[in-house]
């Protein structure tokens, strides 16, 4: 009797120990389809970028080394100053509108109690048109002869504006078209997040007077805390890498006013032929952002503890 009960025990062993095998070669299976993803699509890009940042190449015969002299060729660009300024002041005014703006819009559908996933649906509406089709349908917004903007500036008896063909304007105009075209996205995260948060806290807030205004900021912008910082710091790397407005909208003017480091990477590399000195700006635009999320991570982890 004792050795039946030692073999089946044996057996149920050997039995669990398969099923955790089989279970533990199914989630290596995943996770090694997932590195290959990213040492193909991610990791060997940004190998192949920085080896190129110090070579000049034109793909077609070997590359030749030259050190440094692709980071002094653009940094002598008087377009370079320029793009830096337009990408830093294209991060702060989303910020400003991309990063407030669907948080509000958020707070204000998780009040609502009817028609509630008809207006989520109309909000992430403009996040499922292609980035090309968002971009060009502003551009026939902006147009100054029949444009919509000027049109309804018109009807409010005001002047009608250059959008595009300003310095003033341009850039503030750009920043519309990309809050509008991520919008969507911004707001449901918010959202998802504001459903999480017990109700007893609002009543909790309710029943010692705390207004609207008192239970956000008591309430809700604590308990959203995390998904806020989130947030923000991906708002900053995305938005410090715009191309596509300025690339279909305005080409980077008026007068460099535009211009981003983004769009002049790929000046370089396909209006100019120059592939090493994209490379070197992409390699210094993505040091700069390494710092920033190394510092920003540091430092919010350090304001949790």
């Amino acid at each position: 009797m004792t050795t039946i009960t030692v073999r089946g025990s044996r057996r149920r062993g050997r039995e669990a120990m398969g099923r955790a095998v089989r279970r533990n070669l199914t989630a290596y299976g995943f996770l090694c389809g997932a590195l290959i993803c990213f040492a193909f699509f991610s990791w060997y890009p940004m190998i192949r970028e920085f080896l190129l940042s110090f070579q000049k190449t034109n793909f077609v015969g070997p590359p030749e080394w030259v050190g440094l002299d692709n980071f002094r060729t653009v940094m002598e660009d008087s377009a370079f100053g320029p793009a830096w300024v337009n990408t830093a002041m294209f991060t702060l005014l989303a910020l400003v509108a991309g990063y407030a703006v669907p948080f509000v819009i958020a707070l204000v559908l998780n009040e609502l109690r009817h028609a509630k996933a008809y207006l989520r649906i109309v909000v992430y509406l403009p996040v499922m048109l292609p980035p090309a089709v968002a971009v060009l349908l502003f551009k026939w917004f902006y147009d100054p002869g029949p444009g919509l903007f000027n049109q309804i500036l018109d009807l409010v008896h005001l002047p009608a504006l250059s959008w595009l063909d300003s310095t003033t304007t341009a850039l503030i105009s750009l920043v519309i078209v990309s809050t509008w075209m991520n919008l969507g996205t911004g707001t449901l995260i918010y959202l998802a997040a504001l459903q999480s948060i017990p109700g007893e806290l609002y009543e909790a807030a309710e029943l010692d007077g705390a207004g609207l205004l008192r239970r956000v900021w008591h309430v809700t912008i604590p308990q959203t805390r995390l998904i806020l910082l989130v947030m923000l710091l991906l708002q900053i790397v995305a938005t410090m890498q715009v191309f596509i407005e300025p690339y279909l909208l305005t080409g980077g003017g008026p007068e460099n006013a535009t211009v981003t480091v983004a769009y002049l990477m790929y000046q370089y590399a396909f209006s100019f032929g120059n592939f090493g000195g994209g490379g070197a700006l992409g390699l210094m635009l993505m040091i700069v952002l390494m710092v920033f999320s190394a510092v920003y991570l540091r430092v919010s982890r350090d304001d949790k503890n």
